[in-house]
This record gives C-alpha cells, structure tokens and sequence, in this order.
C-alpha cells in the first residue's frame, strides 16, 4: 500500500498474517499514528513503513525478527533510542531510519557494521571523534548539524555547513554528467555513483541519497539517455541524471543571505515514445524547496510533452543564517511504475541545477561582514520605509525626491529587471497582451527570451497609493513563500514606471472564471471548486499562522485570487497586507478593503485581526458554490448582498437553493452543505466566533464539524453590518467607478474627500 494517501492508523489485525514476507505501507495520512502490531510476523523479510505519521518508539522485537533483510522506517516521527536489538540482525542488508526524532547514543555496532544504513535526520547527540572516517556511510551532514567544529575528525570537515563567513551566490550543477560550459556558464560534474545511503559534498554544493532500488543490488543512480529521440537532438545538459529510488536532497553551502532563483532542469531520458516496453513507464514524485513544497506527483513526462525533451521550473527560495543553506529536496512518495524499463527506473530524477541570486552580491573584504553588511541594509530599509510611508500619509513630503528615496535599495530585496526587458517582454505594454486591470494600474502579459511567460504588474507612479502599494507589496510577498500564493519574480523601478514581475497565472482570476463575461468563464466542476476553496484557505492559514511574519492580508476576494494551469488557487494583491501586530489591533488612519469583502468590525471600528480574513474568505467560499459576486448579483430588491439572502435561506433551512444552478445535480450536497454553513460560520458578525484557517481546512476536508450558529437580522451586529453597506452605498454613489478587473484588480474604488486626513477610509 504505497503512495495511496488513505488514512492511518494500520490495523491491528494486520498480524494475522503470519506468512506474510513482504509489507510495504507509505504515505498515510494523520497527525500521529502509533507502531503497528507485528510482533507475530517473524517470516518477514522486507518491512517498510516510510512517511506513515508513525510518533512511537520503535519497539525491541523488530530487532528479533531474524530473516528481515530490508527495514525502512524512514520520515516518520519516531522517538527514543536504536534498540540495541538492532545490533544482532545479522540477515539485514538495508536500514532506512532516515528523517525521525530518534535521540541519545548511536551505538557501538552501527559503526562496526558492513550494510547498508541511513540514519540521517535524528537528533543524536554523540560526538564525531568516535567514527573516524567510514567514508560516506552515514549522511553526516544531516545526523550532526548541530554538532560544533571542533570535534569533527579533519577528513570530515568539508562536510559540513559553513564555519565562516558565506562568499557562494551562485550553483551550477550538472546532475550524473560531466564538467560542461554553457555561455558564461560552468556546470560542475557530479559523476559519483555510489549505493544507498551516501552523502557527497564538494564544500560548496553537496547531495544524499536515500533508499535502495528493491532487487537491484547492482543498480546504478546515474541516467543515461535511452529515449528515442536522437542524442544529437538532445543537449548536453539533458543527456544525463541523477536517480535516487527514494529520497534525493541537493544543498548549497555558505550562501550569502538573500533571495535567490532555483533553477531544477528535468527531461526524461530513461522511458521511450515509441511502442515499446519502456514507453509504459510513468515517474512521479515530489519536490520541495528550503523544506517548502513546489511540486506534487511531478510527471517529468507529461510536463515536458513526450521524453528526452528538457525544460526548466523556476522557483524563488530565501536563505538566511545561521547555516546559509539552501535545501532542494526531491521525494518519491511511492506512485507511478517501479519496474519499467528496469527495477531501477523510478523515483526523482533531476537533469542540473541552477541557483543565481535576486539580488548584487557584495563580496567586499573591508569593514563587516557581508552578513551583517545585509542584515544592517534590510533593518534600515524596513525602518525608512515605514517612516517614509508614515510622513507620506501624513502629508509631510511631496514629488520625486521623496519616491527616490522610498525606493533606493529595493534591488537588494529582489530580483532586479531593466525596462527594456520588460517592454521587449510585453511588445512595449502592447494592448493585446494586457489581461487586466487592478485599482493601482494594468496588468500584462510577458514572454521573457527564455521563454518564461511572466505577468507585468504596472503601478502608477502618480498615485500614492500605487507607490505605498509597490513597497508594500515587495515587502510582504519577498517574506513568503507557500504553494497557494502568487511567486514575486522581481521588479523594475526606472524614470516613472513602477512594475511588478509575477509568474504568469493561465486560468487569470477567479472572478473571471465565476462571473467573469460569458467567453471568459470556465466550467468548473464541484471537486474543482472544492479544490480552489482549500487552497485559498490553506494560504491563508499560512499567512496567519504557519509563516514567520504572522500577516492580514486585508483585501481578500475572488478578484484577488488567481488560477494556475491546473487550476490551484494562488492569492494575490499584497499592497494592502498588514503585519499582524498582535494586540495592537486598531487602524488610526487607514482603512482599506473591497465593499462586501470588509468585515464590520473592521470597517466601522477600524478593529483589524486575522479574524477580517476569515470574514472575507466566507464571502469567497459562498461566491464560489454559488457562482455569483457577492456585490453585483441582487437575488432581490430588499437584498444588498448575496450573503443577505443566504441569511434569509440559511433560517428557511433551504441554503442548497444558493448552489450554482449550472452544476445541475453533479455535486455532493453534504459537501455543499458544510462548505455554504462554513461560509456563514466565517462571516459571523462576532470576530471570536469565527474560526482561525487551519480550522477551516479542516473543515473544509470533513476532518471537523462545522456548526454554524442561526443568527437574526435584527441583532445588533447585524444591523452594524448593514449600517456600514448603507452608509458606503450612500457616501460613495457619486465617487464610486467599477473597474472589471479580471487578474487582480479591484472591483470597486472610492475615497471620502470630507474626512480628516487621519480619518481618510479607503475602499479598493
């Protein structure tokens, strides 16, 4: 039962199978499941519970099962001690302990031993003076990474992190292949072919792999080009790989801090487009980056469109001390083919890699350190930035002297692009490949010469609100990375342009694909909505709870929510995101949100928490099974909003009449149900009874009840709430210009003149 992504925990009943001889169990689901019962399985030869959320110690017996040839407990959460079992299985061949919490002394027999075993990824605390140098047979790197330098024999040091100050800022590395030169390029060689459990490092990149190819004692971990198209064909760069049968981790040492591009180079050389036996392979795995997730049952062959054919899938990665170590992990969470065309042709493979850097590298030797010379930049950079806005706001400066300053060291921070890249990008902003309209300026569409497409964000550089945006938005987005949030490529700050660089959404905004005009829109199906309702919340959940800036992003809605190729929901628009301040919670002198997105507590009191995401996240979750805009759709004259009539239909118990009419009867209405009661959970007038994101995963997953409490329209909150629509609609019916914005615009924008400048509310 591998890769299947059911639940835990294994049953116990499982050790009534006394004859079993091999079991293999991976990728199961759930927060902690507890060792299984096997006690009485002692035919055993080959075990493997790999990725199973096992948090148990590993029991004694396991040692005493005395025909056990292969053990792999690995990425687990395994605790306490090796059983000193373990010395005695002499039958064993390969043991995977890789990636758990296993503590204490690692012992005596481990290093006595001639097998094959991985044992990388603990939290050992014994010193390296008592292993001399068994020449890669543990991953050092990973099992002492806390260990100080003192203490490690010389042969071992280039192994380590780095003990000084960092000088890399760029890797190229041709994975399984030769020393080759590419332009300006030089890609170092990485020919070593070693077995399971091995650690390589050059002192500036390094990489372990993990796990033997099952049956192949012999096999290699170097591809070579087999497919069908002619090596001629193919460039060098392609004509080999690196193979790992389970897990495959690349690093780069001694980095200098800052942001940088992971350039991961793929083509499948190892299966065929013809007809024959080989061309039925299929390989899929994970990718992850600074322990990130990218890339979920990658198909190196579906992407590409057929084999041997190379391609290049960019992401942005940050390295920060104390390791200045940048970590590209490829994982083969047991899918696809396993023996085709050979026992040792599946799990990751990767062609090169690339990591350059977002940034000018200062490699000066006088004064400090380039690390603290960054860390010193980035403080002053944030403190100027926040007293510049401050004055700003407060009216204090005016002109271009000031936007110089604002923006003088933003290049640091991020990948810098020139305006001619840009025009010869976009065909110098050319009308037909403009694809949006936001509150602050047009969006475009571009194709760089490498042939990446990129979305061109262009800001005015008249509206002060268009540059608090663009310093807002690089700020916030640099500091995040997360599968369900648009990826910052860069920006170009030069004469009077303003542009921010995105990677390229296919499928535009959510908003077009929901009400979008009648050519735009796409049939999305009812596991597709679902699929979009929990990406957007598990972003969230991110951006206020799992990053390390803890932030509001304030301007939540389907405009500001974009869709991949595959259709993933990407949030988007950072320039109104506010760093969560804990409980400093009210806004003095801005307001700023979307008229039906805002919650009342927020726009009435200026009373923000996370809370006012949640709110406008329910407002999304019930547009998107309904398929109408919460703002433009009027179900009827007494009815502002759509989420009025919900109200309305939620106490009539008839709150399915809300589901898109277009989706027929083709969806689950238990599904439907809980996700319409959650959207009116999340848009509770009392901020403390809405629940935080990761409570809503889970129950948008059906891991927990949602319980949505009737509320009247007559209650207080809500008479507060719909006092706020009345006093908007009011207020701005002459100010107010609708902008259809289908990349990441706004949909309504207006200002009040009368206000105080400290009491200025502005609604994008």
């Amino acid at each position: 039962m591998q890769g299947t992504s059911i639940e835990g925990p294994i049953p116990s009943t499982i050790s009534l199978l006394h004859n079993l001889t091999q079991l293999r169990i991976s990728d199961l689901h759930g927060s902690s499941n507890p060792f299984p019962p096997l006690e009485n399985l002692r035919k055993l030869k080959y075990l493997t519970l790999k990725n199973c959320s096992i948090s148990d110690e590993i029991p004694s017996y396991i040692g005493t099962m005395s025909e056990l040839k292969s053990l792999d407990l690995s990425f687990n959460k395994l605790t306490g001690e090796i059983p000193v079992s373990f010395g005695d299985m002499e039958a064993i061949d390969f043991m995977y302990l890789t990636s758990n919490m296993l503590t204490g002394r690692i012992p005596d027999w481990f290093f006595r031993s001639g097998h094959d075993l991985d044992i990388s990824y603990n939290n050992f605390t014994d010193s390296l003076q008592q292993t001399g140098c068994l020449q890669g047979k543990l991953n050092y790197i990973a099992t002492f990474f806390s260990t100080q330098d003192s203490s490690i024999p010389t042969c071992m040091r280039r192994s380590l992190p780095c003990s000084g100050e960092s000088r890399n800022y760029e890797i190229f590395i041709n994975c399984g292949g030769p020393k080759l030169n590419i332009g300006d390029r030089e890609y170092e060689a990485d020919v070593q072919s070693r077995g399971p459990s091995v650690f390589y490092s050059t002192g500036k990149w390094g990489y372990s792999s993990t796990g033997d190819f099952v049956g192949e004692s012999k096999a290699s971990y170097i591809a070579s080009n087999i497919s069908t198209v002619a090596s001629s064909e193919v460039p060098a760069l392609y004509q080999t790989a690196r193979l790992a049968p389970l897990s495959l981790k690349y690093y780069g040492f001694c980095l200098l801090e800052g942001n940088y591009t992971v350039g991961l180079h793929f083509a499948e050389i190892e299966f065929t487009d013809n007809e024959t036996y080989s061309s039925i392979g299929r390989r899929l795995f994970d990718v992850y980056v600074q322990g990130q997730p990218m890339l979920t049952d990658f198909d190196i062959e579906k992407e590409a469109g057929g084999t041997g054919k190379g391609f290049v899938r960019n992401f942005t990665a940050m390295v920060s001390g104390p390791s200045h170590t940048l970590e590209i992990h490829l994982y083969w969470a047991g899918k696809g083919t396993t023996a085709i065309p050979s026992r040792a042709s599946y799990g990751p493979l990767i062609s090169a890699i690339t990591v350059t850097p977002n940034f000018k590298p200062d490699l000066g030797d006088d004064g400090l350190s380039v690390g603290a010379i960054v860390g010193i930049v980035i403080g002053s950079l944030v403190v100027v930035v926040f007293i510049l806005l401050l004055l700003w706001i407060k009216g204090c400066f005016r002109g271009k002297d000031l936007e110089d300053k604002e923006f003088q060291g933003l290049e640091l921070q991020t990948g810098y692009f020139s305006l001619k890249q840009i025009k010869a990008a976009t065909k110098s902003f050319d009308p037909e490949n403009k694809i949006g309209e936001g509150g602050f300026g047009p969006v475009y569409k571009g194709i760089l010469p490498d042939g990446s497409v990129i979305a061109v964000k262009q800001l005015s550089s008249k509206s002060k609100q268009g540059n608090r945006e663009f310093v807002n938005e690089i700020g916030m987005i640099l500091a995040l990375q997360h599968p369900n949030l648009v990826k910052l490529f860069g920006c170009c700050i030069e004469g009077n342009q303003l542009l921010l660089i995105y990677e390229y959404m296919e499928n535009n905004s959510l908003a077009r694909a929901l009400f979008g005009h009648e050519e735009h829109r796409l049939k999305l199906d009812w596991s597709t909505r679902r699929k979009i309702c929990i990406g957007i919340a598990r972003g969230l959940a991110y951006l206020h709870e799992e990053s390390r800036l803890k932030i509001v992003h304030r301007d939540i809605k389907a405009t500001n929510v974009l869709l991949d190729k595959n259709l993933n929901a990407k949030i988007s628009d950072f320039g109104l995101a506010k760093l969560d301040e804990g409980d400093n919670t009210h806004i003095s002198t801005r307001i700023a949100g979307t008229i039906g997105y805002m919650a009342p507590e927020y726009a009435m009191r200026g009373y923000l928490t996370d809370k006012a995401d949640v709110y406008s996240y329910g407002v999304v979750l019930l547009e998107i099974v309904s398929g109408k805009s919460n703002t433009n759709y009027r179900p009827k004259e007494e009815f502002v909003f759509l989420l009025d009539w919900a109200y309305v239909l939620q106490e009539k118990g008839d709150l399915l009449e809300l589901v898109d009419p277009s989706l027929g009867s083709d969806y689950k209405k238990e599904e439907a149900q809980r996700m319409l009661n959650l959207a009116l959970l999340c848009t509770n007038p009392s901020p403390t009874l809405r629940p935080i994101m990761s409570t809503v995963v889970g129950m948008l997953e059906g891991q927990v009840m949602v319980s949505t409490p009737l509320r009247k329209p007559g209650s207080s909150s809500e008479g507060m709430r719909f006092k706020a629509i009345e006093k908007f609609s009011h207020d701005s019916e002459t100010q107010c210009t609708s902008t259809d914005g289908p990349w990441s615009g706004s949909s309504m924008s207006m200002s009040f003149q009368s206000y105080k400048d400290e009491d200025i509310i502005e609604l994008t």
